[in-house]
C-alpha cells in the first residue's frame, strides 16, 4: 500500500522528524495491512520494525506448549519486531514475541537495516545511549547476580557449619565419656574376676550382660511421669538391696528400658554378695551402649548433612535429569533450618504420589532457596514467629510447589512488580531485588512454567508450576542473560 508522509507524521513515534526524514521513511519502508492472524512468530529472525497505524495488535510470549498473551491494544502508533536492531551483530535479531491481529491491521514497517541505519545516523547519542542502557543493565544484572548467589551461599555456608558443628561436638563429647566408661568398666572387671565367683555365677553375669544390650537397643519411649515413677522404683529397690548409691544407676538404667523385673533377674543370676559389683559393671555396660548409639546418632546426622549439601548442590549430577521435588524441597530446607531458626515452623504437605519430572535440578533449589528465604523474612518482619507451609500437588497437567508463610502479605500496589530486576522491598544491603527475577527467569524461561503470588495478610502463597513432560532440554545458558519480554 502507499506510504503517505502526511499519515505516518501523525504517529507519536514519527511527529518530531522533518520532512526530508519522513520522505526517507516511506522511500525505504512501506505500509502494509495485514487480515486477523499471525505476523510474526517468536524466535524467528528479527527483520522488520512494525508501527501500527489502525487496527488491533496482540502480543504473546510462548510458556511450555502455550502461547501466553503479555499485551493487547489498539492505539495508534504502538510498535514492536526488530526493536533492537541497532544493536547489530552483538545481540541476536530475533522475534523475541509472537504477534498477531484480531480484526484488519495496517502498520508502517520499516526493515531492520534500514531501522538500524536510521537510529545511528539521526539520533548518535540516542543510541549510544540505548546501547549503554541495555549492555549496562545486562551486566549490572549478571554482576548482581553472581552477588546474589555469593550471599545465599554465604548464608548456606553458615547454616551448615552451624549444623555440622552441633552432632559433630556431640560425638566428641559422647567418645570421650565413653572412653572414661570403658576403663571404668575394666577396673570393675577386674574386681569381679579376683573375687572367688564360681565360673556358673559369671557366665550367668555375661549372659545377663548380653541381655541387658539387646534391652538397651529395643528401650521404649517413656512419658517425664512414666520415667520419674521408674526410677523412684528402680531407687528404692537398689537401697533395699544394700546399695546406697543406686539413685546414681537409675536414671541410666530408666533411659535404657531396664525395670524392676530386669533386676530380679539379675539378683537371681549371680549371688548376693556379687549383686553389686555386678549391678555397677552392668551400669558401666548400659552407659557404653548409650554413648555408642549417641555417636551413632551423630555421625548419621553428619552424615545425613552432607548428602543434603551434594543433593542441594547437585554435585556428581548431570545438570537436567528426572528429579523428585520433594528430595530437592528437602535438601533445601535442611540447608536453611539454621536461618528458618526455631520459631517459624515448618509444615510439609507433601503428594508423595506425584510422578517425577525433568528440570535443571540445581537451579530449582536455587528457586526454592529464594522463595524459602523471601518466606522467612516476612515472618520475621511481622514478629518473628510463624509458619511456613510447603505444599505439592498435581493440576491437570503440571506439578504445583506452593510456599506459604503467615507474613505480613505483599501490597496489592506493588504486586505486579515483585518479579521485577532490581525491584525490593528489604532494607538497604538485605536484597538486590533480583531473587524473584532469577527465581521467574528459571521457571518461565528455563522450565516452560510459571510462578505467580496471591497475597493477602497473614497468607502469601507463591506458586510454582511445572510441567510434568518437557521438551528437549534447552541450551544451558544463565537464566540471566535470556532477553525479557518488549512491550507494544
Amino acid at each position: 500500500m502507499p506510504c503517505s508522509p502526511a499519515e505516518i507524521s501523525a504517529l507519536f513515534l514519527f511527529e518530531k522528524l522533518t520532512p526530508e526524514q519522513l520522505g526517507r521513511l516511506c522511500s525505504e519502508g512501506r505500509v502494509e495491512r495485514f487480515e486477523a492472524g499471525p505476523v510474526y512468530t517468536e524466535g524467528d529472525p528479527a527483520t522488520c520494525f512494525y508501527v501500527m497505524i489502525e487496527g488491533t495488535v496482540v502480543l504473546y510470549r510462548r510458556v511450555g506448549g502455550d502461547d501466553v498473551e503479555v499485551s493487547r491494544t489498539s492505539q495508534r502508533g504502538v510498535y514492536a519486531g526488530a526493536m533492537q536492531a541497532y544493536l547489530g551483530d552483538r545481540v541476536p535479531q530475533v522475534y523475541n514475541n509472537s504477534m498477531r491481529v484480531t480484526e484488519p491491521t495496517r502498520f508502517f514497517v520499516l526493515p531492520a537495516e534500514s531501522f538500524s541505519a536510521v537510529m545511528q545516523e539521526w539520533f548518535p547519542m540516542a543510541a549510544h545511549l540505548l546501547e549503554g542502557l541495555f549492555f549496562g543493565s545486562k551486566n549490572t544484572q549478571r554482576a548482581i547476580g553472581q552477588r546474589e548467589r555469593l550471599l545465599a551461599l554465604g548464608s548456606l555456608s553458615a547454616g551448615l557449619t552451624h549444623e555440622l558443628n552441633n552432632p559433630a561436638a556431640a560425638a566428641v563429647r559422647a567418645t570421650a565419656t565413653l572412653r572414661e566408661r570403658v576403663a571404668k568398666m575394666r577396673h570393675k572387671l577386674g574386681l569381679i574376676a579376683e573375687a572367688p565367683f564360681s565360673p556358673d555365677s559369671l557366665a550367668g553375669l555375661i549372659e545377663v550382660q548380653e541381655r541387658t544390650a539387646e534391652r538397651v537397643a529395643k528401650a521404649p519411649a517413656l512419658t517425664p511421669l512414666e520415667a520419674s515413677d521408674r526410677e523412684d522404683a528402680l531407687t528404692e529397690w537398689l537401697e533395699d538391696h544394700g546399695m546406697d548409691w543406686g539413685w546414681q544407676y537409675a536414671p541410666t538404667f530408666v533411659q535404657a528400658g531396664l525395670d524392676i523385673d530386669w533386676l530380679e533377674q539379675v539378683a537371681a543370676a549371680v549371688d548376693a554378695e556379687m549383686l553389686p559389683n555386678a549391678v555397677g559393671w552392668l551400669n558401666y555396660t548400659v552407659e557404653t551402649e548409650l554413648l555408642m548409639f549417641e555417636i551413632e546418632d551423630s555421625t548419621t546426622r553428619i552424615s545425613h548433612l552432607v548428602d543434603a549439601a551434594k543433593q542441594y548442590s547437585q554435585l556428581d549430577r548431570a545438570p537436567y535429569r528426572v528429579v523428585d521435588v520433594h528430595e530437592l524441597l528437602d535438601s533445601t530446607l535442611l540447608m536453611l533450618s539454621g536461618k528458618i531458626g526455631q520459631r517459624i515452623e515448618v509444615v510439609k504437605e507433601y503428594d508423595r504420589t506425584l510422578p517425577a519430572v525433568p528440570a535443571y535440578p540445581a537451579e530449582l533449589n536455587q528457586v526454592w532457596t529464594n522463595l524459602v528465604d523471601n518466606a522467612v523474612f516476612a515472618v520475621n518482619s511481622a514478629g518473628g514467629e510463624g509458619t511456613l507451609t510447603v505444599r505439592t500437588a498435581r493440576e491437570g497437567d503440571r506439578l504445583l510447589v506452593e510456599f506459604r508463610d503467615t507474613g505480613p502479605g505483599v501490597p496489592a500496589d506493588i504486586r505486579g512488580r515483585i518479579f521485577d530486576p532490581f525491584f525490593t522491598t528489604k532494607p538497604v544491603g538485605e536484597g538486590t531485588g533480583l531473587g524473584l527475577d532469577i527465581s521467574w527467569r528459571i521457571i518461565v524461561n528455563k522450565h516452560h512454567g510459571s510462578l505467580h503470588v496471591e497475597s493477602v495478610p497473614g497468607d502469601t502463597r507463591f506458586q510454582v508450576l511445572l510441567p510434568l513432560t518437557a521438551p528437549e532440554p534447552e541450551t544451558d545458558q544463565d537464566p540471566m542473560s535470556e532477553p525479557a519480554e518488549e512491550p507494544v
